[in-house]
């Protein structure tokens, strides 16, 4: 069972009804942990209260504000259940070979903050969901819709059967990430740190983009990739769902 810590994470898993029981630092004084005790304890919650040094044991020395959490990991849902049957146009974001934990949960947190439709992670050569994606997520894994499949190829193919065009993040490509089209519906894949998309996966997009790097590094880190793309394509949609009055989705 993963365990979170810090407010603001704690309090999303909260407020999503995730939580198991919650670890406090006695004797602290801070408001807002107060305010999430006593919705803690008005949900009915395990509370257990643990001295600084024993807060600091757990939480492995991460800044925890006094206050951590056991929560119950949020179920994963399958493929053929990922897309909308109707409403926004879908945005979703495949994974290949993402085996860091900060750098899956903080793609995670701009999937969240973009809107996305879901992401969908390979069963090997991922990151678990353990509790260092959910703290690098920033509390965004209570609300993601993941799921992990078998083939991540064979994924590909069922959604472009659906309509979605594939849009891979590949550093060797002609075209700039701002020249393609985000705006109907996309499944953007980026691949393993370092090393990029797989083979397999790189024939299966439909187009390839490249972010310039203008400085001595080759690469920048995958979080930070799938963050530009990820806001290229709002960037793009915002016409439309201005004009329709709707999120991306």
């Amino acid at each position: 069972m993963p365990l979170i810590f810090g407010i603001h994470p704690v309090q999303e898993a909260l407020v999503n009804g995730q939580i198991d029981r919650l670890v406090v630092q006695q004797d602290l004084h801070n408001p807002r942990v107060h305010q999430l005790v006593q919705r803690a304890r008005a949900a009915g919650l395990d509370l257990r209260l643990e001295t600084r040094v024993q807060m600091d044991r757990l939480c492995n020395g991460g800044l925890h504000q006094g206050i951590a959490a056991y929560v119950t990991e949020r179920p994963l849902i399958p493929l053929e259940e990922l897309l909308p049957e109707a409403g926004p146009i879908p945005l979703v974001i495949l994974l290949d070979g993402i085996e860091d934990p900060h750098n899956l949960g903080a793609i995670i947190r701009s999937a969240d903050g973009a809107g996305a439709t879901g992401i969908v992670l390979p069963k090997r050569r991922s990151a678990p969901l353990s509790d260092a994606v959910w703290r690098a997520s920033a509390g965004a894994a209570a609300h993601a819709r993941i799921c992990r499949v078998s083939n991540l190829a064979a994924a590909m193919e069922w959604l472009k059967g659906k309509g979605l065009w594939l849009i891979g993040a590949d550093g060797g490509a002609d075209t700039p990430w701002c020249e393609a089209d985000y705006t109907g519906p996309v499944g953007l894949i980026v691949g393993r740190e370092g090393e990029g998309l797989h083979q397999l996966v790189r024939q299966r997009c439909d187009f390839l983009v490249a972010l310039p790097m203008l400085g001595q590094v080759s690469s920048l880190n995958v979080s930070v990739s799938t963050g530009i793309l990820l806001y290229e394509a709002v960037r793009q949609r915002r016409p439309a769902v201005a004009k329709s009055g709707g999120v991306v989705r």
